[in-house]
């Protein structure tokens, strides 16, 4: 699909393996172990050698350790996985896109938009946007007022990113993110809620990326802010005043509440949710499902609700198990009382 044809020879050299077997054959494609077909490499690793065994692909990527039977064709590597994403790369179908600006997008004025940016039809960009080379805005993206994007960044369709708002550089925004709603602020007197203006803006820092439907709420003084390199998946909710540090992961259906700061490298586990306020160390995972509700210590490895040492959780989930055999225990040893 790709139209990508390259020798396996030839692909050794690009990710740095070694060549073992016909580097002549022709690699046309990628997939997984168990659907690959002639013409595809794919990759394995120690607990996989009995599907690479099996596996119709020309050639496997495999680690320099590999204890299992080896491949006739084979590239060896330090690490096949990051190998063959670097062929994910190359093989990936190309997307086509002119630079410059559509003439049916919405475009403000006072806007700085590099030549190379790539702005495509039914975009909106408002009032006093700056936009730099390379970046790409596909259709039915808004961008407000005053926002400024990043060089290499990707915005998909439906986004919104409201005003005053900074994108850093080789960012990616999936479908229908929106980067500076208004945070969740009100004053409650006499049962009635009051809005509380919501003035201040998000900044992502370059390298982010931001998955589909995900909301990233704008401070309500100051800014909520996207560490460098962080990545947050799918349907993600950060509330206002926020700091997420650098190079976290942030895994679908997390919901991180105001004025959290959380430290460098921290992982949270799918449906993670932490109360607002709070500081939550760096070097960390929390498992999914964990509710943390205190401050956090950096290095910690946590799991369930509330948060706990991740050894302590287990042990304890092992001990609810036997919790219904207990039951019926006592209840013969009950019964044997009564009966005296």
């Amino acid at each position: 699909m790709s139209g990508v044809n390259k020798t396996l020879r030839e692909i050794a050299e690009i990710i740095g393996g070694k060549l073992i077997g016909d580097g002549a054959i022709k690699i046309t494609g990628l997939d997984s172990l168990d659907t690959a077909k002639a013409g595809d490499i794919t990759f394995a690793d120690e607990n996989h050698a009995a599907l690479a065994k099996k596996s119709a692909a020309s050639a496997i990527i495999i680690p320099m350790n590999f204890s299992g039977e080896l491949p006739a064709n084979c590239i060896k590597s330090a690490e096949p996985k990051i190998a063959f994403a670097k062929l994910m790369e190359i093989f990936m179908p190309k997307i086509e896109i002119p630079a410059g600006i559509s003439d049916k997008a919405e475009i403000g004025r006072n806007t700085k938009i590099s030549p190379s940016a790539k702005i495509m039809a039914l975009a909106y960009i408002g009032n006093n946007v700056e936009i730099d080379a390379g970046a790409v805005i596909y259709p039915h993206v808004y961008i407000g007022q005053n926002v400024k994007i990043g060089a290499g960044t990707i915005i998909y369709s439906n986004v919104t990113v409201r005003e005053y708002c900074e994108i850093g550089a080789r960012c990616v925004i999936h479908s229908s993110a929106v980067i500076g709603a208004d945070g969740f602020g009100f004053t409650t007197k006499n049962g009635v809620h009051t809005k509380v203006p919501q003035i201040g803006n998000v900044i992502v820092e370059d390298d982010v990326e931001i998955g589909a439907c995900v909301g990233i709420d704008r401070a309500a003084m100051g800014s909520t802010v996207i560490g460098h390199g962080t990545k947050i998946d799918n349907l993600v909710h950060i509330g206002h005043n926020c700091k997420i540090g650098a190079n976290c992961l942030i895994v679908a259906q997390t919901g991180i509440s105001g004025s959290t700061i959380v430290g460098d490298n921290v992982t949270f586990g799918g449906q993670t949710g932490t109360v607002g306020h709070i500081k939550i160390g760096g070097n960390s995972v929390y498992a999914g499902r964990s509710g943390i509700t205190k401050n956090m210590p950096e290095g910690f490895f946590g799991s369930g609700f509330p948060v706990q040492p991740h050894g302590d959780w287990l042990r304890m989930q092992a001990s609810m198990q036997k919790i219904p055999e207990l039951i019926k225990r006592i209840r013969q040893l009950e019964k044997q009382l009564d009966d005296k």
